[in-house]
């Protein structure tokens, strides 16, 4: 069985600040997610390696908060984004014009950057819910994500797997990452479903105001949906990293993925990178979920599209690829 060890160390490091560009320089921006959550700090620490080095490669990189996933791929589909963050799973059917993808059809000129943090499948429940597994929140009010984030996506695949539909929950809310934990400690939800790297300001908030109890995701649908994909792994959330949640967290996860269009620059993606693994101590002591990132699994593990010829290029020069 496919698993990922989830390592977590605590540490706190400014990831946005930059100086002003000079005015001759390219703009690169990054589409990454909610500004509470692990993507757009993610973005954040590339993007402030990026810009150390700008008076060498000409660069100035931003982040932009985004719906999340399936908007970032979108968004740089139509040429508005040069770069994104999205699901493994996401970018999976990105590539094969499955799923949310079906009616456009593949998008063969996504490519592959990185991989990032895992991100497990991470269930909350209101502390005075009731709630001791998933299939108690049947009936109950329940946030599946933002339409265009990868967390609906990776909602909808598992109501299919366990034979559910939106309408078994009392109500099915689409509110954003950012308003999940304000919703559940103010009684409006009993519940909410984030695919996020840990530790998550978001679980944080929720656990700490109000008690907020974090839910395993195991089970026969669980087992199968790991099984048949191959972006899929199975996950503990450790014991004790939350307020009031002394228990570990089985689940299941993805991985976090930078990508890009095979129509943005070789030296700029290239530059990029290398900003990335130049730095590389700093970088993952900018955000405690890229605490224990490995080169060697970053430029291979969930990564479904071609590798943007940019990236390979420093790859082969590292000797990471032939």
């Amino acid at each position: 069985m496919k698993r990922i060890t989830l390592g977590i160390a605590f540490v706190l490091a400014a990831a946005f600040a930059a100086p002003d560009a000079a005015a001759d320089q390219k703009f690169v921006t990054i589409g990454t997610g909610g500004v509470t959550g692990v993507y757009y700090a993610a973005g954040g620490a590339i993007c402030r390696l990026v810009n150390k080095d700008r008076a060498k490669h000409g660069l100035r990189c931003s982040v932009e908060s985004t719906g999340g996933s399936v908007f970032n791929i979108n968004t740089i589909k139509a040429g508005e984004l040069d770069l994104g963050v999205a699901q493994s799973d996401v970018q999976y059917n990105a590539v094969k014009g499955l799923k949310q993808f079906k009616d456009a059809g593949a998008y063969k000129d996504l490519r592959a950057v990185m991989s990032l943090h895992p991100e497990p499948m991470t269930v909350v429940a209101r502390k005075d819910a009731g709630i001791t597994s998933f299939a108690d929140f049947k009936g109950k009010k329940f946030n599946v994500g933002n339409p265009g984030s990868g967390t609906r996506a990776s909602m909808e695949e598992l109501l299919a797997a366990m034979g559910w539909k939106m309408s078994d929950f009392a109500l099915a809310s689409e509110l954003k990452a950012d308003e999940h934990g304000p919703a559940l400690c103010d009684g409006k939800i009993d519940g909410f479903f984030y695919a996020v790297g840990h530790p998550s300001a978001n679980i944080q908030d929720p656990t700490t105001s109000c008690g907020a109890k974090l839910i395993s995701l195991t089970g026969p649908a669980i087992d199968k949906l790991v099984h048949d994909n191959p972006y899929y792994a199975k996950v503990t959330i450790p014991a004790g990293l939350y307020p009031n949640n002394p228990q570990a967290t089985e689940t299941y996860g993805v991985l976090a993925t930078l990508v890009t269009s095979a129509k943005v620059p070789a030296d700029s993606v290239y530059a990029i990178v290398k900003a990335v693994f130049d730095n590389f101590e700093e970088f993952k002591k900018l955000h405690p979920a890229l605490a224990h990132l490995k080169p060697e699994d970053m430029v291979k593990n969930g990564l479904s599209a071609p590798l943007h010829e940019g990236a390979a290029r420093y790859y082969r020069e590292k000797g990471w690829i032939k």
